[in-house]
Formats: C-alpha cells, structure tokens, sequence
C-alpha cells in the first residue's frame, strides 16, 4: 500500500510543490511587505482555528476508518463524524465576532476574517479526503488535494489583482475547497446513509483526536509564535520578510513529507491492523529509509542555494531578507518533518495521543520563551536561532516517549549514508562561484543531484535500487489499467 500511495500521490507533489513556488514568486511581488505580513497572520489564524476546533474530528476518521469499515460499522463511524463537523461550525461565528471587536488594521482584520470562512469548507474536504486515504483511494485523494491546492492559488492570484490584499491568497484557498464540494457530496452522503450517531464512539473520537488537537496547536505555537512575536517586537514588514524566506524553505520540504505523510500513513495502520507488529516493523523502517534519503539532500540542497533561490523566486523588496532566513528554516523544516511524520506515527498507532501533547509541549514551550528572549536583543536572528533549537528539542522528546507507545526503528545505516553523501554534495557545491541568478541556480542544483544520486547509487542506500524497480513495476502496472 505505501508504495502505491507514494506513486498515486507524485502528481499531487509535483502540483503542491510548483504551486507552492508559485505562490512565493506571484504574492511576493503582488502585494507589499505589510499585505504580505497581514496574509502570513490571517493565515495562522485560519490554521490555529482550524486545528483547535476541527482537527481532532478528522483524526478519527484517519485512524479508526479501515477498521470500522472491515467490520461493517463504516456507516455509523461517517454519520458521527459528519455530525460532529456540522455541531462545531458553530465557533466561526463566534470567531468572527470576536475578530471585529478587537483592535486591529483594516487590511489585517480582513484577512482574518477571510481565513475563518474558508475554515468551514476546508474542513469538510478534510474529512472527504481523510476517509479516502485511509480506504486507500489514492486517485480521489489526489485529484482533490490537487484541485485545492492549483484552483486555491489561482483564485488567490486574481483576488490580489483586484486589490483585495493581504486577504486575497487565504480567500482563494476557501473559495477553491467550496468548488469541490460538489464533487464529493454525494459519495460522502452515501458513506453515512443509514449510519447512527453514537455517544460512546463520539467519545471515543474524542478520546482519541482531542490530544492529537491539542498537539497540532502545540505544533501551530511552534511554527506561528515567531510571526506574532515579530510582529509585537519589530513590525508586519519584519514578519513578511521572516515569512517569505520561511515559505520557501518550508514548503519546499513540506512538500516532500506531506507526499510521504499521505501514503505512509495509512500504509502503518493497515499494516498494524491486518499485519501485527511485525509487519508495522518493516512498512517503518522502507518508510523511514527512503524519508531520510529524499529530505535530509532537500534540505542541505536549500541551504546552498538559498541566495540564488531566493533573488529568483521572490520579489526584490523581500528576497535579500529571506535568502538569510532560508538555511535556518530548511534545517528547522528538515527536524520538524521527521518529527512529524515519522515519530509521531508512534502515538497514533498505539492510540497514546496523550504522549503526543507531552511531546510537542516541550518544544512549543521552549520557542515562545527562545523568541521572548532572542528577538527583542537580536531581531530577526533570534527567531531564527530559536526555531531550529526547538525543534530539535521536540524531536528528541518525541523520539524518547514515541518508545512507549510504539518502537518504531531507526535506520542508522541509512542516516549516516544521507548525510555522508549531502556532506560530500555541499563540496561540490560550494565550489561553483556565487555569480547570482538562474544560471547559478541551475548548476549548483544539478552539481548537487549528481553527486548525490551517485554516491547513494554506489552505496545502495537503504536498498534503493531494488525498492525503485519496485516502485517502477507499480507504476507500469497502474498505467497499465
């Protein structure tokens, strides 16, 4: 399952990662410093909103939907689920109010406002999608992953055209996932026809997703704290900056873990529920080998080329900034991906969600006070000294209690080979001349894929040469039907 996950989801990795760029290079240069720095806070808001109200409905459905289904209870499972979603859409009124009332600029206020009604949608075809990963619908997943991410950013794009600001991007998103509602409507209705709510499984879905909630709101602090705090110590200028170098470094990799996130996954709990232990064993070591040897390159490949990246793709009042945040971010996306998509699998597989609040309070806990510390004596620097720090802390704190819930291996072996062979890509390099732009760019991308892919070629790292006939012979068959 996981290697027709990692296939059925490329197309949605391509488009997420092209996309992604295009949002930097479009918004970057669309709206000002400040436009930018309101849509990086709207943005959060819509996130933590999000998380704190909606996650944990959908983390029930990801993780108990095969096994209901296999019994014959899929129906009741949907129907609680999806009355739940409806019971919650309560807050964003609430939300809204609340944002009206509380001081704030107009361009910012709008923003805001614009990321809690695209909250309702998106949520939705969470649920949707959540439901058809985990019955491995890969292609259904992927078109309406696909279809959010290209028709958010050209919604957005226009929108910025038209002068709505800072708003613009987080409205396109919103407007993009009511475009697909028509398409899942119906087959979702189906799912739950007939199906009863139940107290006892709704508390259950609690039981389970609220610590996941609580978490992914830990997890938000970690990653959104820096703006805010940006923003109350320097200015909206300062946290466009911070974000635009943020963006590019983050959603290069997140690109990359979510691709990996999406199949494996699901691809762990089948395993735990129709394989035991021991085929969960396997599937996360195949998983875990082939995570370190695409990101840990990415990341180092980031870092090396963050100021040529950065003067093509972002616009000129913003790219000197972000080509200096860039290099702590990748490695701070590097730390944060395999925290999240491999060692939190062990809390969700062995159902100790509490272990997960534990192990994200930690770091949350120790950004807000590195940024409440660094930022007003260093700037900009000290967030970005802060971010790494933390989740490096969060990373061996998950590592540590994911053992007692579910051991999930570390393949040494395959670490050290990563990292040996981006050591020996960064000489190669370092050693093209920094003469700026696309050409620049170009052949230290390519030096750096060289060198890589040869020496993880002459290693035969983590088996890869085997598992890519594998995945090859997928392929040829899925193009085949």
């Amino acid at each position: 399952m996981f290697w027709r996950g990692v296939i059925g989801y490329l197309p949605v990795n391509v488009v997420q990662g092209v996309v992604g760029l295009l949002t930097i290079v479009a918004f970057t240069r669309l709206l000002t410093p400040a436009q930018f720095g309101d849509y990086a806070l709207g943005i959060s808001v819509m996130a933590i909103v999000h998380t704190a109200v909606f996650t944990w409905n959908e983390a029930a459905m990801a993780r108990f939907w095969a096994g209901e289904s296999d019994r014959g209870d899929g129906a009741d499972h949907a129907a609680t689920i999806y009355r739940a979603w409806l019971l919650l859409l309560a807050v964003l009124p609430v939300a809204a109010l609340i944002t009206l009332a509380v001081p704030m600029t107009p361009g910012l206020k709008v923003a805001v406002l614009a990321g809690l009604a695209t909250v309702a949608p998106r949520t939705f075809v969470k649920i949707a999608q959540e439901r058809r990963r985990a019955a491995g619908e890969v292609r259904s997943a992927a078109l309406l992953d696909m279809g959010q991410t290209l028709g958010g950013f050209l919604i957005g794009a226009a929108l910025a055209l038209a002068g709505l600001g800072g708003a613009a991007p987080v409205a396109g998103m919103g407007l993009a996932a009511l475009a697909c509602l028509p398409f899942i409507l119906t087959t979702e209705h189906r799912h739950q026809a007939g199906g009863r709510v139940e107290g006892p499984r709704l508390r259950g879905h609690a039981a389970y997703g609220v610590p996941v909630a609580l978490s992914l709101i830990l997890a938000l602090v970690l990653s959104t704290t820096d703006r805010f705090l940006l923003a109350a110590f320097l200015d909206e200028s300062a946290v466009g900056v911070y974000h635009a170098g943020y963006s590019l470094a983050n959603r290069s990799l997140d690109v990359v873990f979510i691709w990996l996130g999406a199949a494996g996954g699901p691809a762990l709990i089948m395993a735990l529920e129709r394989g035991g232990r021991r085929a969960l064993r396997d599937a996360a070591r195949e998983q875990a080998q082939l995570m370190l040897l695409l990101t840990v390159p990415a990341a180092t490949g980031l870092a090396l080329v963050a100021a040529p990246l950065a003067q093509l793709m972002i616009g000129p009042t913003l790219s000197a900034g972000a080509a200096h945040v860039t290099p702590w971010i990748a490695l701070s996306g590097l730390l944060a991906g395999l925290t999240t998509y491999y060692f939190h699998q062990a809390f969700t597989l062995g159902r100790k969600t509490s272990f997960l609040l534990v192990a994200m309070a930690i770091p949350a806990a120790a950004n807000v006070g590195l940024n409440v510390l660094l930022i007003p004596r260093f700037g900009l620097d000290g967030a970005l000294w802060a971010t790494p720090a933390s989740y490096g802390l969060g990373l061996a704190a998950s590592a540590w209690l994911g053992r007692r819930s579910v051991n999930l291996p570390v393949p040494w072996l395959t670490l050290a080979q990563a990292v040996g062979a981006s050591a020996l890509m960064a000489l190669a390099v370092s050693a093209i001349p920094a003469f700026g732009g696309l050409l620049e760019l170009a052949l230290k991308a390519a030096a750096g894929a060289v060198v890589y892919g040869a020496v993880i070629a002459l290693v035969d790292a983590g088996d890869l040469r085997s598992r890519g006939r594998d995945a090859l012979r997928t392929f040829r068959a899925r193009s085949a039907a």
